[in-house]
This record gives structure tokens, C-alpha cells and sequence, in this order.
């Protein structure tokens, strides 16, 4: 009864700013999600509820990240966003560890990125490690999505490339986050990476995409892009 109760206050507040025309749009881009359950929040508008959700009612903040799996596709935004604001690192990872299981799209995958796992590198590596080993989709990706995130600039270890290039899938969204994860180390961390590159580490498509994506980045110079293009 609680649950429900927990889920309807949460639903109603979702569906006061649903956008039917911007749910069409957002059903275009999510093959994984059928169009029945995405009500149709904008970005900005989740987030801001967010916020206001955790400064309010803390109370109902704490009841909805407990209640799993939810129904739609916007609730699960909501949650990756109201997990951004929780402080206390090991209660966070918990409540990520425990919602990873019902991603089931690349959109809350890619926006769910904790504030507080900056501060505690060195243990969410060890988590990190075992996302990118898991055989479920949107964990594996966003494993690799964390170790872009918070090991690309000041605290990259060469080693991290490996652990993304021995990640063998026919999975396209675990194949694009490999090409992307490539793309931004090429133009963050060139000398390190170019090898992979140039040695054909990944399978055909992510070296192929990784190259595109590099390419139509403004970060990469267009002497080092002319060179990707010479490796294809």
C-alpha cells in the first residue's frame, strides 16, 4: 500500500509536466523503451524536480529510490537524478548498485553520474571493475562510462584502456560507449591511446566508430585526424 502510494505521488507529479510531442521525440531515440512508458518530462524540468523533491521531502526522496523497478522511463530519470544529490558515498553506492539492474535504456545509463564518486576514486575503481565485467547491458556501460568520466584527466593510469578494449560484446549500446570511451581518451590522453589504434586493439566497428567520433571531435587536431583516417 505504502509503494503504491509512493509511486502515484511521484507519477502525478511527472505527469503535470508531460510534453506528449517531446515524448514522441524521446520514443525515437530509445528503441529499448516502448512509448507507453514515457511520459515526457524534459531534462531540465526532472532535474529541477529533483532538486526541489530532495530539499522538500527528503522523506519521499528516501521512499521512491527504494521502490523498484518503477513503471516508466521518466521515473527511472528521475531516480539517476535524485542520486546525484545523495552526500554520503557508501549509501550512494548502495542505491546505485541496486537500481542498475532495471536501466534498461541508454539515456538514464549515460545521466546517471553521482557527484559524490568524485571524491572516492580509488574504491568506485574497484566497482568499476566489476561493471564492466557484467553481462547485463547498461551496467557494463556505465562502468565504462564511470571509468571515462573520472579516469581520463588528472587521474588516468594507462591500464584503464585495456580494461575497455578487452570488453568484447555484441551489444551496440556496450560497442558505442567502448567507441566513445576511445574517442575522448584519443583527445584526452593521445600518446597513450594512439597505440590501440594503430594496432587494431578493438574489433572492427568501435575502431571504425572510435575513429569517426574522434574525428568529429573539436578537441583532436586536424593533423591527428587526418592520421585516424589513414588507420581505418
Amino acid at each position: 500500500m505504502l509503494q503504491t502510494s509512493i509511486q502515484t505521488s511521484i507519477q502525478d507529479k511527472l505527469f503535470a509536466l508531460k510534453d506528449d510531442k517531446y515524448g514522441d521525440f524521446q520514443a525515437k531515440l530509445m528503441p529499448t523503451v516502448v512509448r507507453e512508458a514515457i511520459i515526457g518530462v524534459r531534462t531540465p524540468q526532472l532535474r529541477a524536480l529533483a532538486k526541489e523533491l530532495w530539499k522538500y521531502n527528503s522523506a519521499l526522496c528516501e521512499a521512491f529510490l527504494t521502490t523498484l523497478p518503477h513503471r516508466y522511463f521518466d521515473e527511472n530519470q528521475l531516480h539517476a537524478f535524485l542520486l546525484e544529490n545523495v552526500r554520503d558515498y557508501q549509501a550512494c553506492l548502495q542505491r546505485v548498485e541496486a537500481f542498475l539492474p532495471y536501466v534498461d535504456n541508454w539515456a538514464t545509463c549515460d545521466q546517471l553520474s553521482p557527484k559524490v564518486f568524485k571524491k572516492h576514486k580509488a574504491d568506485v575503481l574497484e566497482h568499476i571493475e566489476s561493471w564492466i565485467s557484467s553481462k547485463h547491458v547498461y551496467t557494463c556501460r556505465f562502468g565504462m562510462e564511470m571509468l571515462m568520466t573520472h579516469f581520463l584527466d588528472d587521474s588516468f593510469f594507462p591500464e584503464s584502456l585495456d580494461m575497455v578494449a578487452e570488453v568484447k560484446s555484441d551489444e551496440y549500446y556496450v560497442n558505442m560507449m567502448v567507441a566513445w570511451f576511445f574517442a575522448t581518451a584519443l583527445a584526452k590522453q593521445w600518446d597513450s591511446t594512439i597505440g590501440f589504434i594503430e594496432h587494431h586493439r578493438l574489433s572492427p566497428w568501435c575502431h571504425a566508430k572510435a575513429i569517426q567520433k574522434a574525428c568529429e571531435s573539436y578537441r583532436i587536431s586536424v593533423e591527428q585526424k587526418k592520421y585516424l583516417r589513414s588507420l581505418k
